[in-house]
Protein backbone atom coordinates (compact mmCIF):
# COMPACT_ATOMS: atom_id res chain seq x y z
CA UNK A 1 0.00 0.00 0.00
CA UNK A 2 2.43 2.58 0.50
CA UNK A 3 4.61 1.58 -2.38
CA UNK A 4 1.66 2.12 -3.91
CA UNK A 5 1.02 5.50 -2.52
CA UNK A 6 4.29 6.78 -3.16
CA UNK A 7 4.54 5.76 -7.07
CA UNK A 8 0.67 7.79 -6.93
CA UNK A 9 2.74 10.89 -5.34
CA UNK A 10 5.51 10.55 -7.91
CA UNK A 11 3.42 10.43 -10.76
CA UNK A 12 1.63 13.23 -9.80
CA UNK A 13 4.93 15.37 -9.11
CA UNK A 14 6.24 14.09 -12.43
CA UNK A 15 5.21 17.02 -14.11
CA UNK A 16 6.81 19.80 -12.10
CA UNK A 17 9.82 17.40 -11.68
CA UNK A 18 10.11 17.35 -15.31
CA UNK A 19 9.94 21.06 -15.78
CA UNK A 20 12.01 22.07 -12.86
CA UNK A 21 14.74 19.81 -14.58
CA UNK A 22 14.62 20.77 -17.98
CA UNK A 23 14.13 25.02 -17.12
CA UNK A 24 15.96 25.22 -14.15
CA UNK A 25 18.53 22.38 -13.37
CA UNK A 26 19.65 21.77 -17.24
CA UNK A 27 20.59 25.27 -18.27
CA UNK A 28 22.09 25.65 -14.74
CA UNK A 29 24.52 23.23 -15.34
CA UNK A 30 24.98 24.50 -18.88
CA UNK A 31 25.77 27.71 -18.07
CA UNK A 32 28.55 26.56 -15.91
CA UNK A 33 30.24 24.02 -18.38
CA UNK A 34 29.56 27.10 -21.14
CA UNK A 35 31.80 29.43 -18.80
CA UNK A 36 34.95 27.58 -19.46
CA UNK A 37 34.76 27.56 -23.21
CA UNK A 38 35.30 30.64 -25.39
CA UNK A 39 34.73 31.00 -29.42
CA UNK A 40 37.72 30.12 -31.24
CA UNK A 41 37.84 32.26 -34.93
CA UNK A 42 41.48 30.48 -35.88
CA UNK A 43 40.14 26.52 -34.75
CA UNK A 44 36.31 28.05 -36.45
CA UNK A 45 34.53 26.73 -33.07
CA UNK A 46 35.27 26.74 -29.75
CA UNK A 47 38.09 25.83 -27.34
CA UNK A 48 38.49 25.11 -23.41
CA UNK A 49 39.26 28.69 -21.95
CA UNK A 50 39.97 27.15 -18.40
CA UNK A 51 39.35 30.29 -16.28
CA UNK A 52 40.01 32.25 -18.54
CA UNK A 53 36.59 33.70 -18.72
CA UNK A 54 36.79 35.10 -15.05
CA UNK A 55 40.17 36.29 -15.03
CA UNK A 56 38.63 38.39 -18.22
CA UNK A 57 35.50 39.26 -16.16
CA UNK A 58 38.08 40.15 -13.05
CA UNK A 59 40.15 42.04 -14.73
CA UNK A 60 37.30 44.22 -16.42
CA UNK A 61 36.69 47.69 -15.21
CA UNK A 62 33.14 47.88 -16.58
CA UNK A 63 32.47 44.47 -14.47
CA UNK A 64 33.73 45.55 -11.51
CA UNK A 65 31.74 49.15 -12.20
CA UNK A 66 28.57 46.80 -12.37
CA UNK A 67 29.06 44.65 -9.28
CA UNK A 68 29.82 48.07 -7.20
CA UNK A 69 26.56 49.31 -8.50
CA UNK A 70 24.71 46.36 -7.80
CA UNK A 71 25.66 45.58 -4.37
CA UNK A 72 25.08 49.40 -3.36
CA UNK A 73 21.40 49.61 -4.84
CA UNK A 74 20.89 45.88 -3.09
CA UNK A 75 22.15 47.57 0.24
CA UNK A 76 19.68 50.76 -0.63
CA UNK A 77 16.64 49.67 -1.84
CA UNK A 78 16.28 46.04 0.43
CA UNK A 79 15.63 48.44 3.59
CA UNK A 80 13.34 50.69 2.18
CA UNK A 81 11.29 48.53 0.37
CA UNK A 82 11.18 45.53 3.62
CA UNK A 83 10.56 49.09 6.18
CA UNK A 84 7.85 50.25 3.86
CA UNK A 85 6.01 47.01 3.58
CA UNK A 86 6.36 46.48 7.24
CA UNK A 87 4.94 49.76 8.54
CA UNK A 88 2.36 49.70 5.56
CA UNK A 89 1.41 45.94 6.93
CA UNK A 90 1.07 47.40 10.70
CA UNK A 91 -1.28 50.41 9.45
CA UNK A 92 -3.70 48.29 7.33
CA UNK A 93 -3.92 45.61 9.19
CA UNK A 94 -5.64 48.21 11.93
CA UNK A 95 -9.27 48.89 11.93
CA UNK A 96 -9.41 51.89 10.29
CA UNK A 97 -12.04 53.86 7.89
CA UNK A 98 -10.60 53.36 4.43
CA UNK A 99 -7.66 51.05 5.60
CA UNK A 100 -9.06 48.29 2.89
CA UNK A 101 -9.40 51.19 0.12
CA UNK A 102 -5.71 51.83 0.38
CA UNK A 103 -4.49 48.27 1.42
CA UNK A 104 -5.81 47.84 -2.17
CA UNK A 105 -4.51 50.69 -4.10
CA UNK A 106 -1.06 49.98 -2.86
CA UNK A 107 -1.39 46.13 -3.94
CA UNK A 108 -2.77 47.28 -7.65
CA UNK A 109 1.00 48.11 -8.86
CA UNK A 110 1.32 44.11 -8.38
CA UNK A 111 -0.85 43.23 -11.24
CA UNK A 112 1.23 45.43 -13.93
CA UNK A 113 4.13 43.70 -15.45
CA UNK A 114 7.21 45.46 -15.16
CA UNK A 115 8.11 46.47 -18.19
CA UNK A 116 4.50 48.43 -18.39
CA UNK A 117 5.55 50.26 -15.24
CA UNK A 118 8.84 50.96 -16.67
CA UNK A 119 6.84 52.54 -19.60
CA UNK A 120 4.69 54.17 -16.81
CA UNK A 121 7.58 55.95 -14.71
CA UNK A 122 9.66 56.73 -18.01
CA UNK A 123 6.41 59.27 -19.20
CA UNK A 124 6.51 60.43 -14.84
CA UNK A 125 10.08 61.12 -15.47
CA UNK A 126 10.29 63.11 -18.46
CA UNK A 127 11.71 67.22 -18.53
CA UNK A 128 8.01 67.81 -18.72
CA UNK A 129 6.30 64.98 -16.78
CA UNK A 130 4.26 64.48 -13.55
CA UNK A 131 7.51 64.62 -11.23
CA UNK A 132 8.82 67.79 -12.54
CA UNK A 133 5.31 69.12 -12.43
CA UNK A 134 4.77 68.63 -8.88
CA UNK A 135 8.25 70.50 -7.72
CA UNK A 136 7.31 73.19 -9.94
CA UNK A 137 4.08 73.48 -7.98
CA UNK A 138 5.94 73.18 -5.07
CA UNK A 139 8.53 75.64 -6.20
CA UNK A 140 11.20 73.71 -7.20
CA UNK A 141 13.25 73.21 -9.57
CA UNK A 142 12.89 70.42 -12.42
CA UNK A 143 15.35 67.37 -11.95
CA UNK A 144 16.71 65.34 -15.12
CA UNK A 145 16.19 61.73 -13.03
CA UNK A 146 17.41 58.70 -15.20
CA UNK A 147 19.65 61.25 -17.05
CA UNK A 148 21.50 62.22 -13.93
CA UNK A 149 24.34 60.11 -12.71
CA UNK A 150 23.44 60.62 -8.97
CA UNK A 151 19.88 60.33 -9.10
CA UNK A 152 18.60 57.53 -11.72
CA UNK A 153 19.37 54.87 -9.15
CA UNK A 154 17.46 56.36 -6.78
CA UNK A 155 14.51 57.07 -9.38
CA UNK A 156 14.75 52.99 -10.53
CA UNK A 157 14.59 52.33 -6.40
CA UNK A 158 11.56 54.54 -6.32
CA UNK A 159 10.22 52.58 -9.51
CA UNK A 160 11.08 49.50 -8.25
CA UNK A 161 9.76 50.04 -4.36
CA UNK A 162 6.14 51.20 -6.26
CA UNK A 163 5.95 47.89 -7.70
CA UNK A 164 7.27 45.74 -4.74
CA UNK A 165 6.26 47.24 -1.43
CA UNK A 166 2.46 45.86 -2.19
CA UNK A 167 3.60 42.81 -2.76
CA UNK A 168 5.66 41.91 0.30
CA UNK A 169 3.01 43.66 2.51
CA UNK A 170 0.80 40.95 1.83
CA UNK A 171 2.89 38.02 3.15
CA UNK A 172 3.24 41.05 6.14
CA UNK A 173 -0.04 41.40 6.56
CA UNK A 174 -0.49 37.40 6.43
CA UNK A 175 1.90 37.37 9.63
CA UNK A 176 0.39 40.06 11.46
CA UNK A 177 -3.29 38.14 11.42
CA UNK A 178 -1.85 35.80 12.65
CA UNK A 179 -1.24 36.91 16.28
CA UNK A 180 -3.73 36.18 18.79
CA UNK A 181 -5.79 38.65 19.66
CA UNK A 182 -4.47 37.84 23.48
CA UNK A 183 -1.87 39.31 23.52
CA UNK A 184 -2.65 42.25 21.34
CA UNK A 185 -5.14 43.05 24.19
CA UNK A 186 -3.04 41.56 26.81
CA UNK A 187 -0.76 44.90 25.48
CA UNK A 188 -3.61 47.42 25.83
CA UNK A 189 -4.29 46.60 29.30
CA UNK A 190 -0.86 47.08 29.94
CA UNK A 191 -1.22 50.68 28.67
CA UNK A 192 1.19 50.00 25.67
CA UNK A 193 1.22 52.74 22.77
CA UNK A 194 1.17 52.05 18.70
CA UNK A 195 4.57 52.40 18.76
CA UNK A 196 5.28 50.23 21.77
CA UNK A 197 3.24 47.40 20.42
CA UNK A 198 4.13 47.68 16.82
CA UNK A 199 8.34 46.95 18.62
CA UNK A 200 7.78 44.94 21.22
CA UNK A 201 4.60 42.95 20.07
CA UNK A 202 4.29 43.11 16.18
CA UNK A 203 7.98 42.99 15.14
CA UNK A 204 8.98 39.83 17.66
CA UNK A 205 6.15 37.97 16.30
CA UNK A 206 6.34 38.59 12.39
CA UNK A 207 10.11 37.57 12.25
CA UNK A 208 9.79 34.70 10.68
CA UNK A 209 7.33 36.16 6.93
CA UNK A 210 9.71 39.20 7.84
CA UNK A 211 12.80 36.89 7.44
CA UNK A 212 11.27 35.35 4.15
CA UNK A 213 10.60 38.87 2.68
CA UNK A 214 13.81 40.00 3.39
CA UNK A 215 15.51 37.29 1.75
CA UNK A 216 13.10 36.77 -1.35
CA UNK A 217 13.12 40.81 -1.60
CA UNK A 218 17.09 40.38 -2.08
CA UNK A 219 16.98 37.58 -4.66
CA UNK A 220 14.47 39.53 -6.68
CA UNK A 221 16.40 43.14 -7.06
CA UNK A 222 19.64 41.36 -7.23
CA UNK A 223 17.98 39.93 -10.47
CA UNK A 224 16.30 43.44 -11.81
CA UNK A 225 16.41 43.43 -15.56
CA UNK A 226 13.52 45.13 -17.67
CA UNK A 227 13.34 48.68 -15.87
CA UNK A 228 17.14 49.05 -16.63
CA UNK A 229 16.73 47.42 -20.27
CA UNK A 230 13.71 49.89 -20.93
CA UNK A 231 14.56 53.21 -18.99
CA UNK A 232 18.03 54.02 -18.73
CA UNK A 233 20.38 50.87 -21.09
CA UNK A 234 22.69 50.94 -17.93
CA UNK A 235 23.78 55.03 -18.03
CA UNK A 236 24.35 57.16 -17.56
CA UNK A 237 27.90 56.20 -17.56
CA UNK A 238 27.21 52.26 -15.92
CA UNK A 239 25.55 54.08 -12.87
CA UNK A 240 22.53 51.65 -13.17
CA UNK A 241 24.27 48.78 -14.98
CA UNK A 242 22.86 46.13 -12.86
CA UNK A 243 24.91 42.61 -13.19
CA UNK A 244 21.70 41.12 -14.32
CA UNK A 245 21.06 44.09 -17.66
CA UNK A 246 25.00 43.52 -17.97
CA UNK A 247 24.94 39.67 -19.00
CA UNK A 248 22.35 41.14 -21.05
CA UNK A 249 24.61 42.92 -22.78
CA UNK A 250 27.41 40.84 -23.57
CA UNK A 251 25.31 37.78 -24.24
CA UNK A 252 23.51 39.75 -26.89
CA UNK A 253 24.82 43.29 -27.75
CA UNK A 254 28.49 42.60 -27.63
CA UNK A 255 27.73 38.53 -28.49
CA UNK A 256 30.13 37.12 -25.95
CA UNK A 257 27.81 34.25 -24.99
CA UNK A 258 30.44 32.52 -23.03
CA UNK A 259 31.74 34.97 -20.64
CA UNK A 260 27.89 36.41 -20.10
CA UNK A 261 27.55 32.41 -18.77
CA UNK A 262 30.53 32.81 -16.85
CA UNK A 263 28.76 36.32 -15.70
CA UNK A 264 25.65 34.59 -14.68
CA UNK A 265 27.60 31.87 -12.43
CA UNK A 266 29.22 34.76 -10.46
CA UNK A 267 25.66 36.46 -10.23
CA UNK A 268 24.26 33.39 -8.60
CA UNK A 269 27.25 32.96 -6.57
CA UNK A 270 27.49 36.41 -5.21
CA UNK A 271 23.25 35.78 -4.50
CA UNK A 272 23.99 32.47 -2.61
CA UNK A 273 26.36 34.12 -0.39
CA UNK A 274 24.41 37.26 0.22
CA UNK A 275 21.28 35.12 0.91
CA UNK A 276 23.65 32.63 2.75
CA UNK A 277 25.18 35.74 5.08
CA UNK A 278 21.21 36.62 5.80
CA UNK A 279 20.26 33.18 7.03
CA UNK A 280 23.24 32.93 9.12
CA UNK A 281 22.01 37.15 11.14
CA UNK A 282 18.71 35.59 11.07
CA UNK A 283 19.57 32.23 12.57
CA UNK A 284 21.81 34.17 14.96
CA UNK A 285 19.30 36.47 16.20
CA UNK A 286 16.83 34.01 16.96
Amino acid sequence: MRQRQGLIALAFLAPALVCLAVLRIVPAISAVVESFYSESLLRGGRVFAGLGNYTDLLSSKDFRQSVGVTLLFTVLVNPIQVAVSFLLAVLFTQRAAGARLWRTLVILPIATPPAVSAVIWSVIYRPDGLANGVLERLGLPAQPFLTSPGQVLGSLIVLLSWIGVGYWMLFLIAGIQEIPAEVREAALLDGAGPWRRMVSVVLPLVRRPLAFVLVADTVSNLLVFAPVQILTKGGPNGNSNLLMYDVYNRAYAIGDIHVAQAEVVILVALTLAIVAGQFRLLRGDQ
